[in-house]
């Protein structure tokens, strides 16, 4: 079913520019075990008049070296814009997350210093250009619940599978066992 408007036809879910305020996402990103090379999950959550929707998943493989919490925010902020982009979107946006890093580099306030971070962010800059607006905006975290339990729940769903792949960490034993060298007397 299509709402209609006196000048446009919307299909149903799709918030159009200049009949509504922006649309707000809220993007986050989780990585256990925290640091480096671990599960990285991204989730969002998509608000605006006529529209709803929420997602989550895998940033990158599991334990992949750059599996980590920064990869994942840039990935949750990618995968709401390129939804919205999907379902024809083509108005206003305002992003918001409680990752400074990604809000401040989004907004030229840091310098993306990180190699492995560059091509998210070009990607990210690129998205958002193709909206006529992007205001990128950092909250606290307290205003960023839905996205950031989306992105743990991305990270639960994939533990237990992640886990029997793990890369084994192959442990050698300070002193050789009896039966690794027995005694030939």
């Amino acid at each position: 079913m299509a709402l209609t408007t006196d000048d446009h036809v919307l299909p149903r879910g799709i918030a159009s520019p200049g009949l509504s305020a922006p649309v707000v996402v809220h993007f986050d990103g989780a990585c256990q075990p925290p640091g480096s090379s671990g599960i990285a999950g991204w989730g969002f959550v998509i608000e605006g008049p006529g529209l709803h929707f929420e997602d989550c998943g895998l940033a990158t493989r599991p334990y992949a070296p750059h599996s980590t919490n920064n990869v994942a925010e840039y990935v949750g902020a990618i995968r709401a814009l390129e939804h919205l982009r999907s379902v024809g979107y083509g108005g206003e946006v305002v992003v918001e997350g409680d990752s400074q890093l990604v809000v401040r580099q989004m907004n030229g306030e840091y310098e993306v210093r990180a190699e492995h971070l560059k091509a998210y962010h070009d990607w990210l800059r690129k998205l958002a250009g193709m909206f006529p607006k992007v205001e990128f905006r950092w909250v606290p975290r307290e205003e960023n619940a839905a996205a950031d339990a989306l992105s743990k729940r991305a990270i639960e769903e994939a533990w237990e599978d992640a886990e029997a792949h793990r890369p084994s960490r192959r442990a050698f034993p300070s002193e050789p066992s009896d039966r690794e060298n027995p005694d030939p007397g």
